[in-house]
Formats: C-alpha cells, structure tokens, sequence
C-alpha cells in the first residue's frame, strides 16, 4: 500500500495543479470486471447503474468491457444529457419513478438535434402505483407517442411499489386497456435488504426466498392473466451490486441485473458479499500546512498535552473515510471545515507540505460529483481527465 500511494502521491505532485481531486484506478476496475464477469450468470443482461459511475467516459468503458448496452439512470438531467451521446442500441431503465412534471420537462426539452436515440422507444419509464400508471398514459396521449412501462415491485425492501397482487392486478389491467399509448416492458424489484438485514430478524436465505417468491408471483400473473402483455424481452430487473451474487441460481427470478458502484468499491460496499472485489476510487488532497503537535484555540497553554503532529489539508467535510497514511484522523475537537480540515497523523509518519492525503468515499453517487473531474490512472500514470456528467 506504501508505494502505491508513494507513486500516486508523486504523480499528484507532477500533475498540473494541486486541488482535491477523484481518482478512478482503470487497472483496479479491470480487475473487478474480471471478478464480475466470472460471477455473473450467462443467462443474465448487465445494466450499468449510471448514479454510481456519473461519467460518460466511465460508462462507456464499463459498456466496452462488459459488452453491455443497457444504462440504469435515476436523474432526469443525466438522462438529458445521455440522450445526445447514445446510439439507437442502448436501452435505458429509470431506477426510480420520475415525478410526471419532470417525464414532461425531459421531453419538452429535448436536444435539437441528437445522435440516433429514440426516446421514447428506449426508455422504461418506472412506475409504482396506479396513479402513476394513469399519470404516464395521459403523458404518451399528450406527446402523442407511445411509451414504456416498467412496473416497480416490493420484493420485501419496502420502499414502495406493488406489495400485492391485487393492487398489481389492476395496475397491469390499466396498462393493458391502454395499449394504444403504453407497453409493459417489465418490472423492477430491488433486494439489497436482503443482505442488511441483521440475522436475528431475518436470514439472508429466506429474505432471498420471500423476495424470489414475489417476484416469480409476479411474473406468473402476467403471464397467466395478461398474455398479451407477455412478451420473451420482457425486462424483470433485479439486485445490484451488494446481491448479486445470490442471483447465480436457477431460482432467480430475474434476467436483468443492476450495478455500478462494485466496480470502485466505495467504504458503503464493503459487505461480505463483496468481499472479492477492490477499492478503485479515492479523494486525493494536497496537505497545505503541517504542525509537529497539535495547538488548539483557546488552549494554547496546553498544546504540549496534544502531542500528535497536526496537518491541514485542502477542503474535506467529504462523505468519505482518511485511509492513508495509515491512523490519520480528523481532529474532532477543532471541528468540521470544507475549507481546511484539521487532522493528526502518527508521530512515526512523514507528511509534508505539498504530500497528499487519501481519503475513499463512502459512496459514488454522490461523492464523484463534488468534484468537476475523474482522474483515471493506469499503470500508476494519470490519463487524460474525464468529465461528470451535467447534473443541472
């Protein structure tokens, strides 16, 4: 770990200017391609969940290195600008209902001229309740188009969605009475509950059998009672990144899997599930000043008593956790700052001006967003920056 970071640290030193900054390991992701694709079952389509992975230069090597096109997006703004980069191949599920004001935005404001993407006939909208459903058919009248419906399913997460037949029942009898303006393209049940939940409530084997049950429930409605709703490209997408695993088995109900963040392993992932797979993003910031203790406002007189070297770095505040050098700490006493953070470091540690500190985010989603660019590195070298994708 030393002389990884050593050389990172260099390259950062070498590197046009000194800011805190995302970077992505291409060789790390590699690996963990390699790990996702030996685990994943052959029968099951990939979808890259486009939230954890918010670059369109990230998404379109995972799309190249796991032969997939089919993007999960969960904000209309990434959907936006996703549409003038796609081609006519690529399908694209939303993760989460959009609010119909927002569905109509997106189509009212459409690029004037975009690659080959239709979209209305490559998109799944999702949708969670009979409201909505009736929501998006009034929306395709509207646009005067017909489109896609991916029907949200509780397999037991309880987040929302159909958590009965019943209710599923009349769902579905909407859709097919108004096949003129929409198709039901699928559904949509996500299960990562079923590895989070403590073992005294619920075992992860028969939270994994109820969700399965649902789901497979589900689907037999459809094909029993609306066989004209049936079709074999039906998309009934299931897991994400902490449960995929647990969907190698023929009981999986699903054919359409779901993740990103597993491929940078942010601090969130790090579940026995996951357990193969490696951290390949991290926050790196220039230390600005360095102290040989620790000197406190209004208890300068006992600095001696504080005696850990100090260093302040550019910004902080991330969600993310210090992870090299080894035992750095935030000082909690001086506070929080996204400007300057105070943190201590081991007396044995050598940390200096200009040095950088490390930090892995809790999360990718978010966190990448903060900052305006991803570093790639390969071989230990900084590649060309990549951008975010436009998040307004």
């Amino acid at each position: 770990m030393n002389s990884y970071f050593k050389n990172l640290t260099q390259e950062l030193k070498n590197y046009q200017r000194a800011i805190p900054c995302l970077l992505v390991d291409l060789d790390i992701i590699d690996k963990n391609i390699a790990t996702f694709l030996q685990n994943k079952k052959s029968s099951h389509q990939f979808r890259i969940v486009v939230k954890s992975l918010p670059s369109f230069e990230l998404i379109s090597y995972l799309m190249k290195k796991t032969n997939t096109n089919k993007l999960m997006v969960f904000h209309q703004p990434f959907l936006t600008d996703l549409v003038d980069k796609l081609d006519e191949n690529v399908d694209v599920l939303l993760g989460k209902p959009m609010p119909i004001k927002t569905a109509q935005y997106f189509y009212k404001n459409l690029p004037q001229q975009y690659n080959e993407f239709n979209s209305y006939k490559q998109i799944q909208w999702l949708v969670d309740t009979e409201q909505r459903i009736e929501e998006y058919i009034n929306l395709a009248k509207e646009l005067n188009q017909r489109l896609r419906l991916n029907i949200e399913i509780d397999v037991g997460l309880h987040r929302g969605g159909f958590s009965t037949l019943q209710n599923l029942e009349k769902g579905l009898q909407l859709i097919e009475n108004n096949q003129k303006w929409v198709t039901f393209s699928g559904f949509m049940g996500y299960d990562p509950h079923v590895v989070k939940l403590p073992s005294i409530i619920r075992s992860q084997k028969n939270a994994l059998k109820l969700a399965n049950d649902f789901y497979t429930e589900c689907k037999n409605l459809v094909s029993n009672k609306f066989p004209s709703l049936w079709d074999k490209n039906l998309t009934f997408n299931g897991a994400g990144s902490p449960t995929l695993n647990l969907h190698n088995s023929a009981e999986s109900p699903i054919n359409d899997i779901a993740a990103g963040s597993c491929f940078v392993k942010p601090t969130t992932f790090d579940v026995p599930s996951l357990k193969q797979y490696q951290p390949a993003s991290f926050i790196a910031t220039p230390v600005l000043k360095t102290f040989s203790n620790t000197t406190l406002p209004g208890l300068e007189r006992f600095k001696n008593w504080f005696s850990k070297k100090s260093v302040f770095i550019y910004g902080g505040f991330w969600k993310a956790d210090y992870y090299y050098p080894k035992g750095t700490k935030q000082n909690s006493l001086f506070g929080d700052s996204t400007n300057q953070t105070m943190l201590n470091i081991p007396k044995n540690t050598s940390l200096n001006v200009d040095d950088f500190v490390f930090l892995r985010p809790h999360q990718s989603e978010f966190v990448f967003l903060q900052f305006g660019e991803l570093l790639p590195i390969r071989n230990g070298k900084i590649q060309a920056s990549w951008n975010l994708l436009n998040n307004n």
